[in-house]
C-alpha cells in the first residue's frame, strides 16, 4: 500500500469516500491461489491439500488442535529448554506445569520445549540486560501454514523437514538465529466462570497433556492418530489431551504458567500471575502490544490484563489502559505504554458475556474509556483512530511521532466492519476468496487506504517505545492467521502469515539500523496449530503470479 505524507484535502476525501462506497475492491483474474480457495470451496475437495484428518474433504475440521508449533529465536537462546533440558523428559517438571503426569506424556527422547519455556526465554533476555525484546506471536501458525506461505513466496517447493526456507524470518541469518518446537496444550479446556465476581466456579474436564506418539515427535511428522490433534480418539487409544485457545495459549508465554482455556493470566485456581511486561515495566523498560485483531482480544489481552474470561473485552482493555476494572477496581494495574489494533466500528447494545458492567456501543473498547484516556480530556494517551478519507499509515505514523516527541502513550484503534485490518490475501491484493461456511470478505478502497498495515503499527510502537533511547519489550501479533484458518481459508492464511513476516523484517530492519543485535531478542513463534494438510506444494508453488 502507497504511503502518504499528507492527509487528504476535504474535498478529496469526500470525492473519494463517495466512489469507495460503490466501488468494492475487485479481484485479479491471474489470482490462482484465490481460485484454487474458491473451487475447494465450491466442490468440498481439493487435491492439493485440506483441513482437518478427512482427505478427500477440503474442510473436515475447523478448529484448533495439539499439533507443535515452530519456534524462531535471535539473540536467544533455546538450548536452556532442549536437549537433556526438555521439560517433558522429567516427571517432576512434567506435573509441575499440568498438576498431574498426563497419560502417554513422558518421554525421555522429546526433544520439543513447552509454550511456558517462552516466558522464560524472555525473562533470561530480561535478566541479561538486552534493552528490546520482542515477542512475534503468529497466531493459529503451525508448521504446515508455515510451509504452504514458504513455498507459495518461493515459487518452489523447498523443504520437507526443519526450520525451512522463503520467509523471512526463516532466512534470517543475524544473531545467531535457532530453531526448535514446543507444545501448546494448556492445564484443561474451558472453565465455568463467574464475569462478574471473576471467580472460577468449576474447572474444564478434559485436562492437557501431549503424546509424542499419537501426534508425532515432530511438527512435519504425520500423527498415528489424526484424530488425537483434536482432542479424540479414533483408533482404540484411551489417551485424550485438551488443546488450547489463544487466551491459555498467550498467558502460557506471558507467565509461564499453563491454564485452563478462557483464562487471561490467571491459573486454574483464580490467582493473578505478572506477565514478563509487568517485569519489564518494573524495571524501566516501556511495554506496548500491536495486532491486526482486536485490541483487547485474548493475545494482546496477556500482555498486560487479569481476567476469568478472555470474552470480558472491555474490561481487559481498562487493564490494558490503566483504568479500573473488575479485576483491579481500587488500584488499577500500569497499563501498556504503546497499544495499536483493529477493533474500530464495531457496535454492540449488550453483551451477556461481559457482565453487567458492560457499556453499549464498542464490544472492545468502551467508548467513555477511549475518552477517558486521550491526552485532550486529561489522559496519557495520544489516540489516533481510524477517519474517513484520512490515510491510516500517514496517521499512525504522526500520533507517533508526536507522542515520541512529547513523552506520551499511544493509542491506535482501526479495522473494518470484520473485527481485523483486511486480509492482504497472498498476493497482497486484498481481495479474499471464500471460506468454508462463509463467503468473501469484500472490502472498500477506503478500508484499505483508512487502515495501517501490521508493519506500520510496528514501525509506529518502534517510535514510541524507543523515545529518548529507553528499552522496551514489544508483543507484535498477526492475529488474523488464525482467523483466515478457522475459516479454512489458506489464501487468506498465506497473506496473514506474509503481513506477520513484514512486521518481523520492520523490526530487524530497525535493530540492524542502530547496529543493536548485541542488545536484542527476538522471539517468532505461534500459540497454538490447526490442521490444514498440504498435499501437493508444487501446485501452491505454481499457484504464484
Amino acid at each position: 500500500m502507497h504511503q502518504q505524507h499528507k492527509f487528504v484535502g476535504f474535498a478529496a476525501a469526500l470525492t473519494f469516500a463517495i466512489a469507495a462506497t460503490f466501488a468494492p475492491l475487485a479481484h485479479s483474474a491471474d489470482d490462482l491461489l484465490r481460485q484454487m480457495q474458491a473451487d475447494a470451496v465450491a466442490t468440498g475437495k481439493a487435491t492439493w491439500g485440506h483441513w482437518g484428518p478427512v482427505p478427500d474433504r477440503y474442510s473436515s475440521y475447523t478448529n484448533h488442535t495439539n499439533r507443535l508449533v515452530p519456534i524462531y529465536t535471535f539473540g536467544a537462546k533455546l538450548a536452556p529448554y532442549q536437549g537433556t533440558h526438555v521439560i517433558y523428559r522429567e516427571p517432576k517438571l512434567i506435573e509441575r506445569l499440568y498438576g498431574q503426569l498426563p497419560s502417554g506424556t513422558l518421554s525421555p527422547s522429546a526433544d520439543y520445549l513447552d509454550e511456558t519455556d517462552v516466558f522464560y526465554l524472555q525473562r533470561a533476555a530480561l535478566e541479561a540486560g538486552k534493552k528490546y525484546i520482542v515477542l512475534v506471536i503468529f497466531d493459529g501458525l503451525d508448521w504446515d501454514t508455515t510451509r504452504a506461505a514458504a513455498t507459495y513466496v518461493n515459487g518452489r517447493v523447498a523443504y520437507d523437514v526443519g526450520r525451512g526456507t522463503g520467509l523471512a524470518f526463516q532466512d534470517y541469518r543475524k544473531a545467531s538465529p535457532e530453531f526448535g518446537y514446543m507444545v501448546t496444550s494448556p492445564y484443561c479446556d474451558e472453565a465455568q466462570t463467574d464475569v462478574n465476581a471473576q471467580t472460577i466456579i468449576a474447572a474444564g474436564s478434559l485436562r492437557g497433556g501431549y503424546d509424542p506418539r499419537l501426534g508425532g515427535a515432530a511438527p512435519w511428522l504425520r500423527p498415528e492418530d489424526p484424530t488425537y490433534l483434536m482432542g479424540q480418539h479414533a483408533i482404540g487409544q484411551s489417551r485424550v489431551h485438551a488443546f488450547t485457545d489463544s487466551a491459555a495459549g498467550a498467558t502460557s508465554m506471558t507467565c509461564g504458567i499453563k491454564t485452563y482455556n478462557d483464562a487471561i493470566n490467571v491459573d486454574p485456581r483464580g490467582r493473578k500471575y505478572k506477565t514478563i511486561a509487568m517485569y519489564a515495566q518494573a524495571k524501566g523498560y516501556r511495554v506496548g502490544a500491536v495486532t491486526s485483531v482486536p485490541i483487547s482480544d485474548a493475545t494482546p489481552a496477556a500482555t498486560m490484563a487479569h481476567n476469568v474470561s478472555r470474552a470480558d473485552y472491555q474490561d481487559i482493555a481498562r487493564d490494558l489502559l490503566g483504568l479500573p476494572s473488575v479485576s483491579h477496581k481500587t488500584e488499577p494495574l500500569s497499563g501498556l505504554d504503546v497499544l495499536v489494533g483493529a477493533g474500530w466500528g464495531a457496535i454492540r447494545a449488550a453483551s451477556e458475556e461481559q457482565g453487567t458492567n458492560f457499556a453499549p456501543g464498542n464490544p472492545y473498547l468502551a467508548d467513555a474509556d477511549r475518552r477517558a484516556v486521550d491526552v485532550k480530556n486529561g489522559g496519557k494517551y495520544r489516540v489516533v483512530e481510524r477517519q474517513s478519507g484520512i490515510n491510516g499509515t500517514a496517521a499512525l505514523r504522526q500520533a507517533a511521532d508526536g507522542a515520541a516527541a512529547k513523552g506520551q502513550r499511544l493509542l491506535g484503534f482501526f479495522g473494518t466492519t470484520y473485527g481485523h485490518l483486511p486480509y492482504e490475501t497472498a498476493d497482497g491484493r486484498f481481495d479474499p476468496a471464500p471460506s468454508v461456511g462463509a463467503p468473501a470478505e469484500r472490502y472498500l478502497p477506503a478500508d484499505v487506504s483508512e487502515n495501517p498495515r501490521l508493519k506500520d503499527m510496528t514501525s509506529a510502537a518502534l517510535t514510541v517505545l524507543s523515545a529518548g533511547d529507553r528499552p522496551f519489550w514489544l508483543m507484535i501479533e498477526a492475529g488474523d492467521v488464525d482467523w483466515a484458518n478457522h475459516a479454512n481459508n489458506i489464501d487468506n492464511s498465506i497473506g496473514a502469515i506474509r503481513s506477520g513476516d513484514d512486521a518481523f523484517r520492520t523490526v530487524v530492519e530497525w535493530i540492524e539500523k542502530r547496529n543493536a543485535w548485541d542488545d536484542a531478542a527476538v522471539i517468532v513463534t505461534s500459540d497454538h496449530g490447526h490442521y490444514f494438510v498440504l498435499t501437493d506444494p508444487q501446485a501452491v508453488a505454481g499457484a504464484r503470479p
